[in-house]
C-alpha cells in the first residue's frame, strides 16, 4: 500500500485528487494539510507517509520550503510537485529541495498515477508536458549562447562579468554574490561599475533591464 499526503490550499482541487487515489486498491490518502506547516504537524505526530503530494503555492509555508526541510528530517520520504507553476526555474529548484517528481495540475489522471508509482518504486519523474517544454529550452540553448557570446565581445565583457550580471538580475547583493563567487565585497562592487560603465546604464536597474533586453539573463 502506498501511504500519502495530500498539501493543497486549494480544497476543491485537493479533494479532487483524494478521490482519485482513494479509488487505487494500492494507494490511500492518509492525510490532508493546507500547508507545509501543517504537514510538519502531521509528521510530527508520528504520521509518516511513502509520498508527499505537494503543491509550491501555499500560505504559512510552500512547497519548496516544505521539500528543503523534509529532505532534512524526513529523508525517506518522497516529495511529488502537483503545481500550476511550469517554468523551467521553479522545476529546478524543486529538484534541487529533493523532489522525485513533478507534474502540472492538469496532468491526466493516469500518468498521475504511473508517476506515484514510479516514484515509489524509487524513480524520479517529470511529467510529459514538461519534458517537452525543457526539450524545446535544451534545443534553443545553442543559439541562445551563440548570442550570448556575440553580445559580450561587443560590449566587452568578461566571463566574471557575466556571472556578476546574472547575479544582479537576480535580485543578489554585492555581499551575497562576493560569498556565492568567492571573491571580495570590494571586487564585485568595481564588476558592477564596470558593467554599468560598459554598458552606458545608468544603474543597477538599468543593467538588469539592458541585460534583458540583449537576453544576457536567464
Amino acid at each position: 500500500m502506498i501511504n500519502i499526503i495530500l498539501a493543497d490550499d486549494h480544497l476543491v482541487v485537493r479533494r479532487g485528487i483524494k478521490l482519485l487515489l482513494d479509488s487505487q486498491e494500492n494507494i490511500k490518502v492518509i492525510a490532508e494539510a493546507d500547508d507545509g506547516t501543517k504537514v510538519l504537524d502531521i509528521l510530527s505526530s508520528g504520521v509518516v507517509p511513502d509520498i508527499i503530494i505537494t503543491d509550491i503555492a501555499m500560505p504559512e509555508m510552500d512547497g519548496l520550503t516544505l521539500a528543503g526541510i523534509l529532505s532534512e528530517e524526513y529523508p525517506s520520504v518522497k516529495v511529488v510537485f502537483l503545481s500550476m507553476l511550469d517554468k523551467s526555474t521553479d522545476v529546478s529548484i524543486a529538484f534541487d529541495k529533493g523532489a522525485r517528481a513533478y507534474l502540472v495540475k492538469n496532468v491526466g489522471y493516469d500518468e498521475l498515477l504511473s508517476a506515484i508509482e514510479y516514484v515509489y518504486k524509487g524513480g524520479r519523474y517529470i511529467c510529459e508536458e514538461l519534458a517537452f517544454m525543457l526539450l524545446d529550452i535544451v534545443r534553443e540553448q545553442p543559439s541562445r549562447v551563440n548570442n550570448v557570446r556575440q553580445i559580450a565581445q561587443k560590449f566587452d565583457l568578461s566571463e566574471r562579468e557575466l556571472e556578476v550580471l546574472q547575479l544582479i538580475s537576480d535580485g543578489f547583493t554585492n555581499l551575497e554574490i562576493a560569498d556565492k563567487l568567492f571573491l571580495s565585497k570590494r571586487t564585485v562592487e568595481g564588476h558592477r561599475q564596470s558593467l554599468i560603465d560598459k554598458t552606458k546604464t545608468k544603474n543597477s536597474a538599468s543593467l538588469v533591464k539592458f541585460a534583458v533586453s540583449y537576453g544576457l539573463v536567464s
